[in-house]
């Protein structure tokens, strides 16, 4: 079967573009989303993260552009801001086929009168979260009625955060006449409610959700709660994780692990709500950056969380809905790959795990851990360290102004430079390990753009 992106009615510029960026074959969703969005169809696709729903949704919108008219076309909803970046990089990658193209972000946790500013130079497409975009709605920031493109992304995930009234009260800016696409991993009864409020004759597509957890492993192991940590311990050592997310239901207990794991040598990330969002933002670059090999989280905190490569997902708790457990398990075994998902279910959770049973799969059982010989010279450590430099998009800082410093400048070879993450005021580029602290001291002393930098190791 052909599955080319060429053989789509693309704009040719399009397609050049998607080649140059090394797309080649759609994925499922985008196979069979992405006709229909082309059609002006509303769509309800039951997909999840890291399927390739971005470039799905994101292509239509880009397909039937308006270029040379400079009002909002398209609105795309998230559930959180870091998704709502992700989303939005994604769209400017895909958007390079013409440099005319104005994105903008409206996100609570970034100062609402620069979004202002912004928004009174116009823009082609706003990608936001509901609580912020209906603020600027309510306030005349925009006009939205040239809008003809409703995004509603990860849709399950805005209503469990209650943002089902922010959302109908949104459509209420919005012209009738416009093509409506919804997105959700899960399609719980208030699924199905929004989308017959706000939707005309769409159709329903599902990605094969079960095909998808055949790539990954799952475990359930009966354990007592001081077992815990050497369970997590032995399971690192088995599998050798280059990175890993152990999910905890509360914030105490991610803060009560992360200090047993650290007695253990192990220098792990926390995520959870007591922390504020430059906290956020830096936590989750440095674990993208594969600088910390595992991030404790919990639910509330990582949503919206998109990162690849993630080879083990641990439940130190199970979640209490299985929703949820279904997008735990889903940050690992990205693209086709094996992940590998153990979870732990203590005596006060049995009744969990029976729901969970009967909820996805009557095959799970729940094991007794057997503890194997562990691999004394596997240690749980990243290759990489990042490189924290006090400029960022405000100082016209450039992924390849970096580059170019560390390598035509210091001498380093593009395999010692990791990941480059570029915000408003700030930028964190990964180097390796071994060389980091030298990286550091002959780039302090370098300029970059012509400019001298703060340079500090992460």
């Amino acid at each position: 079967m052909n599955n080319s992106f060429e053989q789509l009615n693309l704009h040719k510029d399009i397609v050049d573009n998607l080649k140059t960026l090394g797309y080649e074959n759609m994925t499922p969703i985008q196979a069979k989303a992405l006709p229909l969005a082309l059609e002006d169809k509303d769509i309800i696709a039951q997909a999840k993260t890291g399927s390739g729903k971005t470039v799905a949704f994101s292509l239509g919108i880009l397909n039937k552009l308006d270029v040379k008219r400079f009002r909002i076309q398209a609105m795309i909803l998230t559930p959180t801001r870091e998704l709502a970046t992700q989303v939005a990089t994604e769209l400017k990658k895909l958007a390079r086929f013409t440099h005319n193209i104005k994105i903008t972000v409206l996100c609570g946790g970034m100062p609402y009168k620069p979004q202002v500013h912004s928004l009174s130079h116009q823009a082609h497409i706003v990608v936001g979260t509901p609580g912020r975009v209906l603020k600027h709605l309510k306030e005349n920031s925009f006009d939205p009625k040239d809008i003809n493109t409703l995004v509603l992304d990860e849709a399950d995930r805005m209503l469990d955060m209650g943002f089902y009234d922010d959302i109908n009260e949104i459509i209420d800016f919005l012209p009738k006449q416009r093509q409506t696409l919804l997105f959700s991993a899960t399609y719980p009864q208030n699924i199905e409610q929004l989308a017959n409020n706000i939707m005309k004759n769409p159709v329903k597509i599902k990605i094969d959700i079960d095909h998808e957890k055949n790539n990954i492993k799952q475990k359930f192991y009966e354990v007592s709660k001081d077992d815990k940590i050497d369970i997590i311990l032995n399971s690192f050592s088995n599998f050798k994780p280059q990175s890993a997310i152990i999910f905890c239901n509360t914030k105490i207990a991610c803060d009560e692990l992360a200090d047993e794991l650290e007695d253990e040598g192990i220098e792990p990330l926390v995520l959870h709500s007591d922390l504020d969002q430059k906290q956020r933002d830096e936590t989750l670059i440095l674990f993208a950056s594969k600088s910390y090999p595992v991030l404790i989280a919990t639910d509330v905190a990582s949503r919206g969380l998109d990162i690849d490569d993630i080879d083990l997902v641990i439940n130190y708790d199970l979640p209490f809905d299985f929703q949820v457990y279904t997008h735990r398990i889903g940050r690992t075994a990205r693209a086709g790959k094996q992940g590998n998902a153990v979870s732990l279910v203590d005596e006060t959770q049995f009744e969990l795990f029976d729901d969970l049973k009967e909820q996805i799969n009557d095959e799970f059982i729940l094991e007794e851990f057997e503890f194997k010989e562990s691999d004394l010279k596997y240690k749980m450590e990243s290759p990489w360290q990042v490189l924290f430099i006090n400029g960022g998009k405000k100082n016209k800082m450039r992924a390849g102004d970096i580059l170019g410093a560390l390598t035509a400048g210091i001498g380093l070879q593009k395999d010692e430079v990791g990941k480059i993450h570029i915000l408003e005021y700030c930028s964190y580029v990964a180097i390796k390990r071994s060389l980091a602290q030298e990286v550091k001291n002959k780039l302090t002393n370098s300029k970059i753009k012509g400019k001298y930098y703060r340079v500090f190791l992460k």
